[in-house]
């Protein structure tokens, strides 16, 4: 864990009374990846920085927008309880399939010191202009919001490759590849979209369960990039988009964008 996260988390307790920062990240994971046709799917909401360690619960009332899509059938993905650590949420499957559970965020304001941003910025892989600015202005205030996605197979569902098509969140991570039929040894495709298009040499970056050193790649003229999943269990892809902000009370405004999948063992 790197001095700026803790620092961070520490700025945002302060302003906000709450304990999520920007640096940490945010993401659904599903209490099981596979489940039988008809059952209820439950997952957990959670902020922090040892994935996949549940951390810090997010509020009910910061989300604007939730949702759980199966063979093309939308259903609500509501809350079904909250702790400390995370928020459950839970949908009822409309028919088999490959589902894709979604959340996003109301945006907040929060104060970075230099010293932070120093760490804060090489982590989420800023682009040179942003780096560049920094350096001239030296003031750190950032507007964000979070999106979240997860994939779950319910049933066998092997006809429906709805789990290709995005569900419109402003920045999303969309896979070429079915998210849950991975395996060690497998190499996982991917598009990010902003507002629908692709989004070129954007910074990706993949870690599995229990590590703490992500692999960064940065996104081709089509919003492509690939990773390499080269153990089982749970991984988490993230990236951040960060662009100036005309908001009288901001400097940047930024997107988190995460995709939790897991991998099983080769046969």
């Amino acid at each position: 864990m790197s001095s700026a996260r803790i620092a961070a988390a520490a700025s945002v307790g302060l302003l906000l009374g709450a304990s999520p920062s920007i640096a940490h990240d945010t993401w659904l994971l599903p209490a099981r990846f596979a489940l039988p046709s008809g059952a209820t799917v439950e997952a957990d909401l959670t902020s922090g920085m040892a994935f996949p360690r549940l951390e810090s619960a997010v509020a009910a009332d910061r989300l604007v927008a939730t949702g759980l899509r199966v063979a093309s059938r939308p259903a609500p993905l509501k809350p079904l309880r909250s702790g400390p650590a995370a928020l459950r949420l839970s949908a009822t499957a409309a028919a088999p399939g490959v589902a894709v559970l979604w959340v996003a965020t109301r945006p907040r304001t929060l104060s970075l010191t230099p010293a932070q941003v120093e760490e804060y910025l090489p982590e989420i892989g800023a682009s040179d202009s942003v780096v560049a600015r920094w350096r001239r202005q030296k003031r750190w205030r950032e507007t964000y919001s979070k999106v979240a996605k997860s994939f779950v197979r319910v049933g066998e569902g092997v006809a429906d490759r709805s789990w290709g098509e995005p569900v419109g969140l402003e920045l999303e991570i969309v896979p070429l590849d079915d998210p849950t039929a991975l395996v060690a040894g497998s190499e996982l495709r991917l598009r990010v979209l902003r507002s629908g298009r692709p989004l070129a040499g954007f910074a990706v970056s993949a870690v599995a369960a229990g590590e703490h050193a992500p692999v960064m790649r940065s996104t081709a003229d089509d919003g492509t990039v690939a990773f390499p999943l080269d153990r089982p269990g749970a991984w988490l892809l993230r990236g951040t988009l960060i662009e100036e902000s005309r908001a009288p009370d901001a400097d940047w405004q930024s997107l988190f964008t995460t995709l939790t999948v897991s991998v099983g063992s080769r046969p």
